[in-house]
């Protein structure tokens, strides 16, 4: 190894270790379709309609918009496999300083764009440097700005490069972290951490995304587009010079969020969320699977009388979750009540059963023991929505009304547009969130959601709490999973204490998919990141 690019320290190699992950994460086998002894054939067009509902025509990953469409168009340095594993994808091979403070990356050599040129560090480079500057306007920035050396001048304009991103060789690209960074492989496996061709993007700017042009195992071919030839989606190719081992069976994609149940009846359409009970009455295979993203009430810490915890308890003494969760299944979603505020795919996340078990009595009696209801009535409490309403959240909240009624609380049902809207309230407040994380940590959860600095942390309602964050402080500095993992239970711990939110449900996906339709796994991530190019259908009849 030449000296330029070794520092003097200590490297752990290789990095992608299985007893390391499972360690982190544990192993979580992700659903399969069906098993099927024939051997997988090559052809066919899988239309697919994604979760999404509406579509914008926007294919830049840094975005988050149509996830699984630029999942199929890009690849990023690393991916996760369906045991949440870290595995190569651009990199073939990485190491970690053992202060946890720099990662290396070995790119592949002779990985091409779609459009035949090179792959180099300096597309990798541009690219993360794209993902940080403010005219990109990415939701995802801070997470590159707050971790890594030189980001955040980079991004106020005071350099011209970040210099904690550097590329000492051709295919070698390295990342320096402000701190030991033990998520950083998963950080760097998301969808917005893909890799553009920086010579392409320079010379047509925003227009480049109107016809991409990535490395994946699928290539953009056209806009599908309704009678007025309006975008509704997208139709895909094979990449048949894909660097993986393994090619896609399939010839294409076509993807769009308009496609119907009746197109699926039809066998017009291959896969789609299942939205009613006719679908599998028309013989499909119903596959859940998918990670817990979690349904909160976040509650107004700093209203009164939210602002005690003992009134917090009481509320969530007085809300019975089964009856909830039967209000809102079906459809697209299994919804599983649970009291953890971190989805259990972590180990050593154990179920916190009977933390606050439904007990309408007791939540009248600590109401009762605050001076409520004896000549001092409980204010009413204004209960956020997100926008667009539809029949899940109403029957959510109808039944929410209801409960409480019971424990003398009324609800105000309002909406909201984005979390900022709770900040001019005077009143206490709940707000109804369905949480998706931005990638596979529980940092993702407990930071932006319950750090008292947290910009989406309620405004008026703001929690606080100096033992979270100091906990939050020393994850920054932990460069063991094992003990960070530890101090992410502690702070669930003073979460449950604290109930600056009531976790409701843990949301997985249920996804149609049509019998002919062999390989689909939905993996831990969800649906978004389905590995297409293992499918393949074996359709009999000529439909398509």
């Amino acid at each position: 190894m030449k000296n330029k690019v070794m520092p003097a320290k200590k490297w752990f190699f290789p990095l992608f270790s299985l007893a390391a992950a499972v360690l982190l994460f544990g192993s979580l086998s992700a659903p399969a379709v069906r098993f099927s002894q024939e051997t997988p054939r090559q052809g066919g067009i899988l239309h697919v309609r994604d979760f999404s509902g509406t579509f914008k025509p926007d294919l830049d990953p840094a975005g988050g918009s149509n996830v699984f469409i630029t999942e199929q168009i890009f690849d990023g340095l690393v991916r996760l496999n369906n045991d949440l594993i870290p595995s190569p994808a651009l990199a073939k091979s990485w190491m970690r300083a053992e202060d946890g403070k720099s990662h290396i990356f070995y790119l592949r050599e002779g990985v091409k764009f779609h459009d035949g040129k090179e792959l180099t560090s300096q597309d990798v480079k541009f690219s993360f440097e794209r993902l940080i500057r403010r005219e990109t306007n990415s939701p995802f920035r801070e997470y590159f700005v707050s971790k890594v050396v030189g980001a955040r001048e980079f991004a106020e304009g005071k350099t011209v490069d970040v210099t904690g991103f550097k590329t000492p060789e051709k295919y070698m690209f390295e990342v320096q972290w402000l701190n030991p960074n033990v998520s950083a492989l998963y950080l760097l496996s998301m969808s917005f951490c893909k890799v553009l061709p920086r010579e392409n993007v320079l010379a047509e700017g925003k227009s480049f995304f109107w016809k991409p042009v990535g490395t994946g195992p699928f290539k953009f071919d056209s806009w599908v587009r309704t009678p007025r030839l309006v975008e509704a989606g997208v139709s895909l190719v094979r990449n048949g010079a894909y660097f993986g081992d393994k090619k896609p069976y399939l010839d294409g994609l076509e993807i769009s969020p308009l496609y119907t149940a009746d197109q699926f009846v039809n066998r017009d359409i291959e896969v789609m969320p299942f939205l009613t009970e006719r679908l599998a009455r028309a013989g499909c295979q119903v596959v859940d699977g998918g990670l817990q993203n979690i349904t909160f009430l976040l509650v107004s810490c700093s209203i009164s009388p939210l602002d005690r915890p003992s009134v917090r308890k009481a509320l969530t003494f007085g809300i019975d979750k089964d009856n909830l969760a039967q209000a809102v299944q079906g459809g697209a979603f299994n919804r599983r009540t649970t009291n953890n505020y971190i989805p259990l795919q972590w180990p050593g996340f154990y179920p916190l059963d009977g933390a606050y078990d439904f007990t309408p009595e007791k939540a009248r009696m600590i109401l009762e023991e605050q001076g409520f209801f004896s000549g001092k009535v409980f204010p009413e409490v204004s209960l956020f929505l997100p926008l667009p309403r539809n029949e899940v959240h109403q029957n959510l909240a109808s039944a929410l009304e209801d409960q409480l009624a019971k424990i003398g609380i009324s609800l105000n049902l309002k909406t909201y547009q984005t979390l900022s809207v709770a900040k001019d309230a005077r009143q206490p407040f709940l707000v109804l969130v369905d949480w998706a994380m931005d990638f596979p940590d529980p940092e993702s959860i407990i930071r932006p959601l319950f750090q008292s600095a947290a910009a989406i942390n309620l405004a008026n309602g703001r929690y606080a709490s100096l033992r979270l964050d100091k906990l939050l402080e020393e994850a920054d500095q932990e460069r063991s999973g094992d003990r960070r993992n530890d101090l992410f239970r502690q702070m669930e711990r003073v979460l449950v204490e604290d109930l600056p939110a009531i976790p409701l449900f843990a949301n997985e996906q249920r996804i149609a998919v049509q019998s002919y339709v062999h390989g689909l796994k939905v993996p831990p991530l969800g649906f978004n990141y389905l590995d297409a190019k293992e499918i393949w259908m074996d359709k009999k009849e000529p439909h398509q």
